[in-house]
């Protein structure tokens, strides 16, 4: 393995590892030289890493990110990883490969995973109404929506803000109430109207996929956390991955999360994001995020058939695909990039209080990103435009080597 410490800081603040903050909790990034960590587990990949190092300390003061983490997987080993800022600005305590982002809607791709994982074995089908799996549905127009629905975002069940159940939309808001189970969950949205009958049109949910966790748990007959535990992180060896703690509990190996306002930071409040456990409340590393995807990637792991039900943009009854190309939780996109050509992929961004991440799984190249970052832009794709930088540098070293 090559390891290495690049662009050491340098600075009167870090010498007494602290950043002046400004009054009301505000500060802003400093000036001085950002820390960074590498790591080339692959010798071949070691200048691509050089670069994207470089890259993302660029990119991080162009958005004012406080931090950028990175990791590369190739043929289902991590080739290279690296992290550049700071992952707590008052304490001054650089970012490492190791430091642990929200991951937001990434969930999805988790527990679609898991999902995928259950259809192999014949636990669950698809196109079953949930009615079959949950009983006493306060509201009987859910029971005829389906996995599937749930899973593409075809359901109708209302995004967070569109939930008419008010006590809900009330916990929603506050993100402030503990759930132990996705079946408590649930209960935020159950009894809530649909937007449209199932089927016909695709609106993005992050509560259907709540829904589906709990569908999952009863299918399984075992908890939700432990289907993921057992059928996704145990596989992938994802030793950091765990539903998000509120910002208050975290352990040391957490980055603080940030508001933007301008050049102006500020940490963002202790939140609860227990009822969003399936769709939007998981927290690791980028890390262990390419290991997850690279499950897709074995046919040991989910059938070659599955995996294909998993990745194809799924259709409205009225026979079109629908509108985001979006898959069985996951996004599938074919992309021209520059010196490479079209790139096929499945992925799944997510954004969270303070935080982003992508991760992206590219078939044709073995190959699998995640970044994430401790602020959450006003445009994902100012986030997210380093994905083409990874994509390139590495992909051309795989391209070399075939």
């Amino acid at each position: 393995m090559f390891a290495w410490k690049v662009f050491p800081i340098y600075s009167f603040y870090a010498h007494m590892g602290k950043v002046p903050f400004t009054p009301f909790g505000w500060t802003e990034i400093p000036s001085v030289d950002f820390p960074a960590s590498t790591e080339t587990f692959d010798p071949a990949f070691a200048q691509a890493g050089n670069t994207i190092t470089r890259i993302m300390l660029e990119h991080s003061r162009m958005i004012g990110a406080p931090s950028y983490s990175a990791a590369v997987l190739v043929d289902h080993e991590i080739v290279w990883r690296g992290a550049v800022g700071w992952a707590d600005l008052e304490t001054r305590t650089p970012a490492t490969p190791e430091t642990i982002y929200r991951i937001g809607s990434t969930s999805k791709a988790i527990t679609a995973t898991a999902l995928a994982k259950m259809v192999d074995r014949g636990e669950i089908d698809l196109d079953e109404p949930i009615s079959n799996y949950l009983s006493n549905l306060p509201n009987p127009d859910l029971g005829k929506v389906t996995p599937r629905q749930l899973a593409s975002h075809m359901s109708g069940i209302p995004h967070y803000k569109q939930n008419t159940e008010i006590f809900g939309l009330f916990q929603t808001i506050r993100l402030q109430k503990d759930f132990a189970t996705v079946q408590e969950a649930i209960t935020l949205f159950d009894n809530s109207d649909l937007r449209f009958e199932p089927g016909t049109q695709f609106e993005y949910s992050s509560p259907a996929v709540t829904m589906l966790g709990a569908v999952m748990s009863e299918a399984a007959k075992k908890p939700y956390r432990q289907i993921i535990e057992d059928d996704v992180l145990k596989p992938a060896a994802a030793t950091s991955t765990e539903p998000a703690p509120r910002a208050a509990s975290r352990n040391s190996s957490y980055a603080t999360f940030y508001y933007q306002d301008g050049e102006k930071l500020r940490e963002w409040r202790p939140v609860d994001l227990s009822h969003r456990l399936p769709g939007g409340g998981y927290a690791s590393t980028p890390s262990d995020l390419v290991r997850i995807g690279s499950l897709q990637l074995r046919d040991k792991f989910i059938s070659s058939k599955t995996r294909q039900e998993f990745w194809t943009p799924q259709r409205l009854v009225n026979g079109e695909v629908n509108e985001q190309d979006y898959a069985i939780g996951w996004r599938w996109r074919e992309w021209d990039v520059d010196g490479l050509g079209i790139a096929r992929n499945a992925n799944h961004g997510g954004v969270s209080r303070g935080s982003q991440n992508w991760l992206l799984v590219f078939p044709d190249y073995e190959m699998v990103i995640a970044f994430s970052a401790n602020l959450k832009t006003k445009e994902f794709h100012h986030f997210g435009m380093l994905y083409e930088d990874i994509l390139r540098e590495f992909g051309q070293v795989v391209d070399i080597n075939r």
